[in-house]
């Protein structure tokens, strides 16, 4: 039997792993309901300590992020736009399904919207790019020629990731 894995899938099972994700971390999740706020899906809590979570699901390797803000920008331009949409305290989260089986957890990321910004601008040999990759290695003909894009290490989700971001936020 043959499974349809749509966008509106990846969202939800992007969201559902999340949470599960924190939960086991020992922090208390409210995921929202009804109408979805537009910088955040889930809110993460230990004690009086409180983050809001943007999550991005996906099955392809990637998250397409500043294509909006693009329209009469260069990269640069876009991608701080799309940063400064963020308030403090926020943070997000990344769940990639690519390659993996139904019985394995998908790889998942946590970053700071300036530190996504960041990776986001070096993209393409610091041309910059809409599009923030798990890992890229960039082809011959592209601007990145013989580049490398990759989501930091530091950035795996972890507990002690998630306490550093506290820190940091």
């Amino acid at each position: 039997m043959t499974f349809t894995f749509s966008s509106y899938h990846v969202g939800v099972a992007a969201e559902a792993t999340a949470a599960a994700l924190f939960a086991r971390c020992g922090y208390d999740v409210s995921v929202q309901y009804g109408a979805n706020q537009p910088e955040y899906d889930l809110l993460i809590a230990r004690g009086e300590q409180l983050l809001k979570v943007s999550v991005k699901g996906s099955k392809d390797g990637s998250w397409g992020l500043t294509q909006s803000f693009l329209r009469n920008r260069k990269y640069h331009e876009a991608i701080d736009r799309w940063a400064e949409r963020f308030t403090p305290r926020t943070v997000l989260c990344f769940v990639q399904f690519k390659g993996k089986a139904i019985d394995e957890m998908p790889d998942a990321f946590l970053a700071t919207p300036k530190e996504v910004a960041a990776r986001l601008k070096q993209t393409a040999n610091g041309r910059g790019d809409t599009i923030l990759y798990q890992h890229k290695k960039w082809t011959d003909r592209a601007v990145g020629a013989g580049s490398v894009d990759a989501i930091p290490d530091s950035w795996r989700f972890s507990a002690g990731r998630i306490e550093q971001l506290f820190q940091s936020t």
